[in-house]
This record gives C-alpha cells, structure tokens and sequence, in this order.
C-alpha cells in the first residue's frame, strides 16, 4: 500500500487553516517529559507506565482502556498540598476524574474533594472521604442533593442562585434537619480568562455565581447573613479551566475583596474563606506552557495578601480547587488501530477501536491531544495523520493533526497522552459503545478501578 509520508497539505491551500501543517517532530519515538506521565519510558520499543508494558495492559484489559499513573496522580497531589501549606486549602475538583480510588488517593495525600452533583457525593462518602472535608458544587442542585449534603454534614456548600439559598435556609432551618450548613457565595467578577467559550465561567453571561456587577452577589451575602440557618463563611470564584498564567486570578481576586470590602462595612464582618476556584492548565502538546504549581500558589498567595493589606482587611484563609491538573497528566488512553486510510493525498485517516464516546473534548472544545506509536519503535518516515474514532460521525476525532510513522498499521496500539481528566468522566454510550476501564498501574503492577462495561450493562437499563 502507498502511503503519503509527509503531504504539503491539502491542495486547496488557499483554505488552509494558519499553521497547517503542524511541524514535524524532531523524533517520532520520543516521550515528552511535559505531557507523558512521569513513569513513562520504552522498553523494548515499547511504551510502558507505571513499570507495565503497553503490550500486558492490552492483553490483559483490551483496548480501549485509561491507564492512570498512581505514582504520577499522587505526586501531584502533594506537589499541591505543599506549595500551597498548611494555612490554605486544596481540593480536588472530582468532576475531572470520579472514583472511589482515587478520591482515596487524594485524601491520604492531605487534600479535600470538591463534588457537584449527589452521584460524587456518594462516590466520595463510600470511599471514605471525611464529610467534613467535602465541598458541594451545582448551579442546579437538586433539593435531594442539598438534603443529603445537610445530612451528612458536608464542610461547605456553595451557593449559586437565590432561589437556592432559599432552599437552604428552609432545609436547614427549625422544620428541617436542624444543621448549619458553611456556605460560600459564588461570585462572577466579569474577568474573561483567555481560555475556550465553553470553559470560560467567571464573565457575566453565563450560568454560574452571583454578578458583581449587578449587585447580585451583594444581595447573596445579605439572603445568607439573614437566614439564621446559615453560616455564611465566605466567597467563591471561579474565572475558567485550562488556565495557563495568574493574571486572571490577580483581577478576579481584587473584584472579590472589594466585595469583602463593602461585605464589612455594611455587616461588620470580614470573610473567612476566599476560595479562588481551579483551572490551572496542564502540557496537552510541545505548544503548551503550564506554570509550575510552586510559582502558582506564591502568585495567588502574593495576590491576596496585597489585595487585603490594601483593603485593610484581614487575609481569610485561601482556598482552591484543581481537578485537570492532577488527574490529566497521569492518564494515557491506549487504542488498537483498525483501518488505516490515505485519503487521496489529502492526509492520512488512522481508525482507532475508540473515539467521542471516551473522549469527546476535541469535538466539544477543538482539544488538542500528543499521541504515539505505542506498541513498537518505529524508524518510518513521518506521515501526516488524523486519529479518529469509530462512531458513525465525521467529527469522531481524537487528534486532529499529528505524525505517525507511515508504517503504521492495523493490530499497533496508539497512546494519546493527558487523558486523565474530563475524558472518562464525560463518557457515552454513543452507538452503544460500551465504555472503557481505568487501570491503575504503579511498580509493575496493574489493578482494575473502573471495569470495563458489557453489553449486557448496556442492556440491563433497557425495559424491551
């Protein structure tokens, strides 16, 4: 079969995007430090994680399947607790990547978890996480949510409407179940972090908090100080993910004490807990520069403590919330190539035995994504590829522009790097395609923490 190695690109080159094509790899064999997990090396050829060969992880488990570098998610873990110290808070934002092992992991490393829906909630209570240690998320939490957080004494719960503090005041007050919920306010300061639309949360066109520019979150502080039910405990910002330098924080932060500022003047009270959100980006390619987490936490740490002295406020204690940033870069997901198609010129098509339905962020955010020839060491020419999925879509796409080598065939296993966040947890069924397991694996050895689903799991929910 004729394969084009290196294509000048499409012959329509008048519409070609800027960039394209992308340059070619200096080395097609090579693992990146910045994206790879830290285990990551070849041996033999072959790439393996945690001390387990690619090769024994496909026969043992199948393909596709996410294998998470314990050693690799822990580190980051304590990288985060200890930059940040013990007068801060970190949780894990568990919507990146929920189960119950690695809500373990994170707190025997020292962190909370931040949940969002009653589904991570219990994830987290069954796997041992302390309630008081837990922090309840949601723009729309359901009443049953809000019940079961109050039951089981949950450490904070963050309010994001009126109508929910009205909810709370009700189900914690004298008819319900008597406890004091510690709520923080969600406020959007209007701060446009350079980021994708869809990840961008703190402007004032969207979903989520309380507008400063509005006077709402203003109002929200007076609901909550007014319902003796509530503790109201401080405030709450979140300005977007993938998020690369502080300059956004800097702004949001001052917007947040000049409502602490006001907050004081007309309660006589100073705010407990500023909570600055997550977001913190992670290497998804060579083109990617995520601050040291070091540099980030004395950047927000420098933040608010000038932003207070200036205010004249006490500095509250200073929380956040990263998610993508300790469970992406220890994920790899590991694909089997079926057909591989040369498209009359144009670029080479390389089919995969996943796609949308266990990673649907290139579709949903133009994600870009490093890969390689896994299974073997390869000295073929570079061939301009596309890796896309088996769903019945054209925009079934797993990475977009990338080099294989152009010997690649059906039967060789393909690893796509920084999978670990936002890509089991955003799984489908799509086409019903089952979804695939998580294994962790560290010092040689692989255990299975999300099995793999069946058919029959499939067919389990359907009533015939």
């Amino acid at each position: 079969m004729s394969r084009v190695a290196h294509p000048a690109g499409p012959r329509h080159a008048d519409v070609l995007p800027a960039g394209y094509p992308p340059p070619v790899p200096a080395d097609l064999n090579a693992l990146d430090p910045a994206i790879w997990p830290r285990t990551a090396r070849r041996s033999g050829g072959a790439l393996v994680l945690g001390g387990v060969s690619v090769h024994a992880l496909a026969a043992q488990f199948g393909t596709p399947l996410f294998a998470c570098d314990e050693a690799d998610f822990r580190s980051r873990c304590r990288e985060f607790h200890e930059a940040f110290g013990a007068g801060a808070g970190v949780s894990y934002a568990a919507k990146a990547f929920c189960c119950q092992a690695v809500l373990r992991w994170v707190t025997e490393e020292g962190l909370g978890v931040d949940v969002c829906t009653g589904g991570e909630l219990e994830v987290a209570l069954r796997a041992g996480v302390a309630a008081e240690m837990i922090t309840l998320h949601g723009s729309n939490k359901l009443p049953a949510e809000l019940e079961r957080a109050l039951a089981a004494g949950v450490g904070h719960i963050v309010a994001d409407s009126f109508e929910e503090i009205g909810r709370l005041a009700s189900l914690a007050g004298p008819a319900g179940t008597g406890r004091r919920p510690r709520i923080l306010v969600r406020v959007t300061t209007g701060v446009e972090a350079a980021t994708h639309e869809y990840v961008a949360t703190a402007h004032d066109d969207q979903k989520f908090g309380f507008s400063l520019t509005s006077g709402a979150a203003d109002e929200a502080v007076r609901r909550v100080l007014a319902s003796p039910g509530l503790d109201f405990a401080g405030l709450h910002s979140h300005i977007g993910s993938q998020i690369y330098d502080t300059a956004g924080f800097e702004v949001a932060a001052h917007r947040v004490i000049e409502l602490a500022v006001r907050i004081r003047d007309e309660h006589g009270i100073g705010i407990e807990e500023l909570n600055l959100g997550g977001g913190f980006g992670i290497a998804y390619t060579a083109g990617d520069d995520p601050a040291d987490v070091r540099v980030i936490a004395a950047s927000l740490r420098n933040i608010v403590e000038s932003a207070c002295r200036g205010a004249g406020l006490a500095r509250p204690r200073m929380s956040v919330e990263p998610g993508r940033a300790i469970a992406g870069p220890g994920t790899v997901t590991l694909y089997e190539v079926g057909t591989v198609k040369d498209v009359d010129g144009l670029r080479t098509y390389v089919s995969v035995d996943g796609g949308m339905s266990d990673n649907i962020r290139t579709a949903l955010y133009d994600a870009d994504y490093t890969c390689v020839l896994a299974s073997r060491e390869s000295g073929a020419p570079p061939m301009l590829s596309r890796i896309v999925g088996r769903h019945c879509e054209s925009g079934d796409i797993v990475v977009r522009d990338t080099y294989l080598p152009a010997d690649v065939a059906a039967g060789d296993l393909i690893a796509v790097a920084a999978t670990g966040a936002y890509c089991r947890s955003m799984a489908s069924n799509y086409n019903h395609v089952t979804r695939p397991p998580v294994v962790a694996v560290r010092d040689g050895a692989a255990r299975v923490m999300l099995r793999r689903e069946t058919t029959d799991d499939l067919l389990r929910l359907d009533a015939g």
